[in-house]
């Protein structure tokens, strides 16, 4: 093989490495953004069910005050009536 062979063997050589290297690049790049991605919607979703649950506590310690109301009310009638 003389010199002229070589060269281009090294400069196809050259650019399968640049276009492999180019394209692990991108791969990992996009998994990356994948993966960010999953994460802001897991964590949107932990956010929604945690305002639901604050939601749902507050409306029964709403309906604990209701019921406490109503047997307080419940007991003066009952110390009345004795």
């Amino acid at each position: 093989m003389n010199w002229h062979q070589w060269q281009e063997i090294i400069g196809v050589t050259g650019v399968f490495v640049l276009i492999t290297v180019v394209l692990s690049i991108a791969i990992v790049q996009l998994a990356s953004t994948w993966r960010a991605k999953a994460t802001l919607a897991r964590e949107h979703e932990y956010r929604s069910l945690a305002e639901k649950a604050v939601r749902t506590q507050e409306d029964t310690e709403q309906r604990l005050r209701d019921v406490q109301d109503r047997l307080r009310s419940i007991e003066h009638v009952l110390k009345e009536v004795d």
